[in-house]
Formats: structure tokens, C-alpha cells, sequence
């Protein structure tokens, strides 16, 4: 999962990244991994893998990641190549879902690019001008197909078209493409695409200090972000920047206490992750033995033998069956073993859909 990290200058952007690239995972335990400067990597927090490491004694544990993508040089103008933007735009395409970092505090020492702090205006300067670099993306696929498309002899690229130009009407009036309604046919025009607007979000409300552990609801700001959040059904998540950075530089124990005197059970950073997951549809089913305990990343949904596919191809090609037992269910009966003998694991076939926390072994045959 890839997360771009969006915002106007200011607005605390920069000191949630620095939280993110301190908690990171390391880089070592992921091969193949080549990490950029502005990428950060985290783990999915998942206690299951600790108690799951502790059964088998195992030798490694190996959580789920999410990479969080600094997008620099958005400001107003940035679809025309102001502060950078076309070359961070770029970046944003290659995301699956995008944290839009919107300040919620004052400040008279952290300037900010307008004379009066308003979040839902920050928000709209940024999504206006990521409706601009998306128009552009329409007009050129119009472009592409306008000739095929004349007359209605190809009734595929006239149908194209035709959805076309629904779309930059829609984008035009200033709203973003994950609010444009199309059936289950223009799905597939409008993925294409690769719309920056067609990209869920989560809304970084990050406030300041003095407001940590207040009621949301209390905090105009925040009150104000969420309305603006509920109206295009995006989510919100309430967030001091410069706290979780603090956090991600302690040591577990110290951070631990530091936020039970917060009264909060974990990091803004840590729900921000689950989140994140959440938004996305994302699960995790589990394996585990001697040698590794492992989270893997899968959609919501996903059959057997393309959750084995996610380990290695040829447990997709040669998949058989799946060996399942419910990651409770196993820690209650003290391992696989204990699981067989109770009759709690279950000879899963081809059709069977992976639920959150199973533990599985894959058989398979190539």
C-alpha cells in the first residue's frame, strides 16, 4: 500500500513525514526495497505477529508495510507547474489513496501562504488544482480517440467519448472525480484514466498541542474539516503532527506512558496506518512457524489460491488447498497441532474467500 502525503506549505506536512521515517521499518527486512529519499516505510501494527512469534519461537517476524510518499511543491498554480507541481503530481499517480495534511491550529510563529487560517480553503486550493491536472488528463485521451470516435462506427471509442465529456463537465464544476457517478462498463474508462481526484483520501487534521485529548468536536477547526470530510464521504483523522514525531523518537516504553498520560491507547500515527488499511479494503491473513512469522497484504474479498499468489506464483499455479485455522483458535489450542487434534483446522478449496487473521498453510503442486 502507498500513501501520498499532500499539503500546502505549513501546514505540518513536513513533521508528520519526519514521525513517519523515524517509525519506519527497516528498510533491510524488505528485499528488493530500494527506498528514495522522500519515501518512508512503515509497519502495520498488528500484535497478533508478536503473539503468533511467541508460540513458534520463531526467528523473524515480518509485518504488513505502508509506504507513505512525501509529495513536495503543491501550492497554488501547482497544475501549471508552480513549486514543482508537475513533477510531484507525477508522483501522486503512482499512490492508492492520498493524506491530505490541512492545519487546524494557530500559530503566529509558523507563518501561513494566506492572511487568515481557513482549513476548508487549504483544501480546496489543493484539490482545485489537482481537478486542473486531471481535466488536462481528459482533454488528451479526447484527443486520442476524438477521430475513432466521429461518426459512431466504433461504438467502443464513441461510448469513450461520450463519458468524456460527462467527466470534464463534472470535473470542471470544481468536484473531484471519486464523487462522479458511472456504471460498472465506465469503471474501467475512468481506471484508465489514472485520475488524481478518483483517489480515496483521508483528511490529516493535524492540531496543536494544547488541543490533544480535547474533544473533536470541540475544536472549530477540526468541526469544519469534518463537515467539509462527511459532504464528499472522505474520512478525517485528528492528528498532532509534532507530537507523533516527538513519539516516534522515544523508546516503546517511554512513548507507551507518554500516551497514557494523553489518555490515548495508540499513536495518531499507528491509526492513521489502520485506517489507511481500512479505506483501501485491505486484510491481512497470517502464516507462522519456526522460521517466520508473516502479515500479508490482500483485498478484501481475495479467493485462495490469489492469497498464495501474493506469497509466490507457484503456489497460485500449483495451488491444491489451503490449510485454515482462525489466529485465536490457534493461540487457544497452543499451535497447528493442537489445533488438528481439537478438529479446528479446516481443508479449504478454490473458492474459499481468506478472512481477516486466518493462519494459513498452502498446499500445492507444481
Amino acid at each position: 500500500m502507498k500513501l501520498g502525503v499532500v499539503g500546502l506549505p505549513n501546514v505540518g506536512k513536513s513533521t508528520l513525514f519526519n514521525a513517519i521515517t523515524h517509525a519506519g521499518a527497516e528498510a533491510a527486512n524488505y528485499p528488493f526495497c530500494t527506498i528514495e529519499p522522500n519515501v518512508g516505510v512503515v509497519a502495520v501494527p498488528d500484535e497478533r505477529l508478536d503473539k503468533l512469534a511467541a508460540l513458534y519461537s520463531s526467528k523473524k517476524v515480518t509485518p504488513a508495510i505502508v509506504e507513505f510518499v512525501d509529495i513536495a511543491g503543491l501550492v497554488k498554480g501547482a497544475s501549471r507547474g508552480e513549486g514543482l507541481g508537475n513533477k510531484f503530481l507525477s508522483h501522486i499517480r503512482e499512490c492508492d489513496a492520498i493524506v491530505h495534511v490541512v492545519r487546524c491550529f494557530e500559530d503566529a510563529n509558523v507563518t501561513h501562504i494566506s492572511a487568515t487560517l481557513d482549513p476548508v480553503a487549504d483544501i480546496t486550493t489543493i484539490t482545485l488544482e489537482l481537478i486542473l491536472a486531471d481535466i488536462e488528463a481528459v482533454n488528451k485521451r479526447q484527443d486520442r480517440i476524438r477521430n475513432t470516435a466521429k461518426g459512431g462506427a466504433n461504438k467502443d471509442a464513441a461510448a469513450e467519448y461520450a463519458f468524456l465529456e460527462r467527466l470534464e463537465k463534472f470535473l470542471s464544476e470544481e468536484k473531484p472525480a471519486r464523487l462522479f457517478e458511472c456504471d460498472e462498463g465506465e469503471k474501467i474508462y475512468l481506471k484508465n484514466l489514472f485520475l488524481l481526484t478518483a483517489k480515496p483520501v483521508i483528511y490529516a487534521a493535524n492540531i496543536s498541542e494544547l488541543d490533544m485529548g480535547k474533544d473533536e468536536d470541540e475544536i472549530p477547526f477540526v468541526v469544519k474539516v469534518k463537515a467539509y470530510a462527511k459532504a464528499e464521504g472522505s474520512e478525517v483523522m485528528v492528528i498532532c503532527a509534532k507530537t507523533e514525531d516527538e513519539l516516534s523518537q522515544m523508546p516503546a516504553e517511554d512513548a507507551a506512558m507518554f500516551l497514557e498520560e494523553l489518555g490515548l491507547k495508540e499513536s495518531g500515527l499507528n491509526r492513521l496506518i489502520k485506517k489507511s488499511y481500512s479505506l483501501l479494503g485491505l486484510i491481512s491473513f497470517l502464516t507462522a512457524g519456526e522460521k517466520e512469522t508473516r502479515a500479508w497484504t490482500i483485498v478484501n474479498g481475495t479467493k485462495a489460491p490469489q492469497a498464495a499468489g501474493v506469497i509466490h506464483t507457484d503456489f497460485e499455479r500449483g495451488f491444491i488447498r489451503a490449510e485454515v485455522v482462525d489466529y485465536r483458535t490457534l493461540l487457544d489450542c497452543g499451535g497447528l497441532v493442537g489445533a488438528r487434534e481439537k478438529g479446528k483446522v479446516r481443508s479449504e478449496g478454490k473458492d474459499y474467500v481468506v478472512k481477516d487473521g486466518d493462519v494459513i498453510l498452502f498446499r500445492f503442486n507444481v
